[in-house]
């Protein structure tokens, strides 16, 4: 192809449309996530925190490596839009994500287990700082492996739906990512069990060794299951896309470029944060909440999550078939944020109650508030991205979902030292913790009013050309 010719808008597109068993294959791949992040979240972090007595800090400095990595997103999403990999855009790096990240996991046991030695055997010295530092390394090896893998996943979720199944898609994909969770979430209870029988540090070792070798194999076949055939029957890259096939490549800083070409993009990114950032911020807090203030075991506090995740569930897999196609998207989206902003303002109430009862029914109603919300900024975020530069807008999306949930971690937990100085009761400091999201999530509408899809569309296109056309001719 002649530098500087465009694929013609033209050419036709597919007329394969995706049925609903596709759909559920597809979200094979988010079920498979959704188990590897309970075994690395669940699981290892576990381990290494209450059996192994290593500082909490260090664990969670070396596992929080893989959000670190974040802005990869960008460049993996622009990478998948101009380099194929193989015969195709999107699904090799798939699948050489999942090979990677898979194999990743395991090696991250092992130097867990190396670090443990290296600690009994010298106590805190060279040795055990270096192997640190490689368990650090191998979790942000990880994190880029997710990032190479679900980046162009989700590009390829632009390729190959239209406006009008986009909503259901949606809902599929991510409730399978639910569905992982809750699935890792009975496995890793399941091996939680075996631990706490006080059982030697050997069998512990040859048990989690186990999982992190079958699970995650399961996981890869998982992938190859979910987009084997896709891309090729079902996508509409080539003739969406003016890029397509391009003999030159389009770099990162050009891909940024293309990021800013509309005031909508902005619009949204800032949106997008706020409302990651308001729906997370409890996250670091809720199980010391519920034992602090509700005199929960830890066991009664860890079935909160079970509340929120079934809720969410619900809520995702409902919305994109019943709220979107009567509202739309973007009222959906609005709905969301206000339903979470009240389900926050439930958990307070709970807290001056001390009904446990009462938590876990605002924990339910928070998480079907989230599935809404979720499923509502997803569909809208896939409207908002550019099929010309599919990868890097999705990589933006994830970079700033990634980067929001990151501080609300820290946020959360600052803003309850800040409300214990500020109020002394448990309960004040907490409920100003929770009233930072119902804040955030009012503001964030105020950004999703200025959000125009119509807009992004008729002028994005024209904006992204120029700047394409300028930079590779």
């Amino acid at each position: 192809m002649a530098k500087g010719e465009f694929i013609s808008s033209a050419v036709a597109q597919p007329t394969v449309k995706l049925g609903l068993p596709t759909m559920f294959r597809l979200g094979l791949f988010q079920m498979g996530l959704g188990i590897m992040s309970l075994l690395t979240l669940g699981v290892l972090n576990r381990v290494m925190i209450k059996e192994l007595a290593l500082p909490a800090t260090i664990v969670a400095a070396t596992i929080a490596m893989n959000q670190f990595v974040a802005p990869s997103r960008v460049w993996f999403g622009q990478l998948s839009d101009s380099k194929p990999l193989g015969q195709s855009h999107r699904t090799g790096y798939v699948w050489l994500g999942a090979a990677l990240f898979t194999t990743a996991s395991f090696l991250a046991v092992q130097v867990v287990w190396r670090l443990n030695n290296s600690i009994q055997a010298a106590g805190w010295g060279f040795a055990t700082y270096a192997w640190i530092a490689l368990l650090a390394l191998v979790f942000a090896l990880y994190g880029l492996a997710i990032s190479a893998s679900s980046t162009p996943f989700t590009a390829l979720l632009v390729d190959v739906s239209d406006e009008d199944n986009r909503p259901k898609l949606v809902g599929i994909v991510w409730s399978m990512l639910m569905v992982g969770i809750i699935v890792g979430a009975i496995a890793s209870s399941g091996l939680l069990r075996q631990i706490d029988s006080d059982a030697p540090l050997e069998l512990v070792r040859a048990s989690i060794n186990r999982i992190f070798l079958i699970i995650p194999a399961i996981v890869f076949g998982l992938t190859l299951i979910a987009t084997w055939g896709v891309e090729k029957t079902f996508s509409r890259y080539r003739s969406r896309s003016m890029i397509a096939d391009r003999e030159d490549s389009i770099t990162l800083g050009r891909s940024l470029k293309v990021l800013t070409a509309s005031r909508q993009t902005g619009l949204f990114f800032s949106f997008l944060m706020m409302m990651t950032l308001s729906l997370f911020l409890q996250e670091s807090v809720l199980e010391p909440y519920g034992g602090e203030v509700f005199g929960m075991s830890i066991a009664e506090s860890t079935r909160l999550n079970a509340f929120w995740g079934l809720g969410t569930l619900i809520g995702i897999a409902t919305t994109g078939f019943l709220i979107v196609p009567r509202i739309g998207k973007h009222r959906t989206a609005k709905l969301g944020c206000y339903a979470v902003a009240a389900s926050f303002v439930l958990i307070i109430l709970a807290g001056f109650s001390a009904n446990p009862r009462m938590l876990n029914l605002a924990m339910l109603i928070f998480g079907l508030a989230s599935g809404v919300t979720t499923n509502g900024a997803i569909s809208l975020m896939l409207d908002l991205t550019a099929a010309e530069t599919a990868g890097t807008f999705v990589g933006a999306w994830g970079l700033a979902q990634a980067m929001s949930r990151a501080v609300a971690a820290v946020l959360g937990g600052a803003a309850l030292d800040a409300g214990r100085v500020l109020f002394g009761s448990p309960v004040l400091a907490y409920s100003f913790v929770f009233a930072l999201p119902i804040l955030g999530m009012l503001f964030a509408v105020r950004l999703l009013d200025r959000v125009n899809v119509q807009e992004f569309q008729l002028k994005a296109k024209e904006a992204i050309a120029a700047v394409l056309q300028q930079e590779l001719d």
